[in-house]
């Protein structure tokens, strides 16, 4: 509890003597080693800053060993926390242990809407759960034939336009103009593909 509270206080004091040097960082976190002989200082930055007189500064005030830490945007978001879109604690906070790449191809492949808005995290970046699934969806795309293909269905041909990979089924165009839902088993590859929830 001491140490929370000195926590505070040296936040404060490196947050002022980061102004007053017009230093472009943002300070985001502070922790004291438990016998308080050291001080881990966490800021995110756009690129490498220098920060050595900084360093001196601060020990001089503080006397005790001082580390400054520049960390990623999705490390400040686990670090304050808060809710995603879903209404859930943040993954990165709750439970996510490292953060794996998510790319926007697995937002494509799931047939996201791509605005930046839809698709990105409280950190700005793109959300950690794009990850959770994809690899259901790559499989299932795998094994069933790509938008635009032709198929039969029935006795008429057909052009898929959509796959839809949590319904599980494929909007199909038929040869009389006709559009029809009809499930992605009837067009496996081989065995029934099946999104695993």
């Amino acid at each position: 509890e001491k140490n929370k509270k000195k926590e505070s206080e040296a936040y404060m004091v490196c947050a002022k003597k980061i102004a007053n040097r017009d230093m472009n960082m943002k300070l985001v976190a502070v922790r004291y080693m438990f016998d308080g002989t050291k001080i881990v200082f966490y800021f995110t930055a756009e690129g490498r800053i220098d920060f050595r007189d900084l360093v001196k500064d601060m020990a001089h005030h503080f006397k005790a060993r001082i580390e400054l830490h520049q960390i990623g945007v999705r490390d400040e978001a686990k670090v304050f926390g808060g809710y995603s879109w879903c209404g859930r604690d943040l993954c990165c906070r709750a439970f996510l242990k490292e953060f794996n790449p998510v790319t926007i191809k697995m937002a494509k492949e799931q047939n996201l809407i791509l605005t930046p808005s839809k698709i990105s995290g409280v950190c700005g970046r793109l959300m950690c759960c794009l990850g959770y699934e994809h690899k259901n969806y790559a499989a299932v795309r795998r094994c069933v034939p790509k938008e635009g293909s032709r198929v039969k269905v029935g006795d008429m041909q057909g052009t898929i336009l959509e796959i839809n990979i949590v319904k599980e089924q494929a909007r199909i165009k038929l040869s009389d103009d006709r559009i029809i839902w009809i499930p992605i088993s009837d067009f496996t590859k081989g065995a029934v593909c099946k999104c695993q929830n």
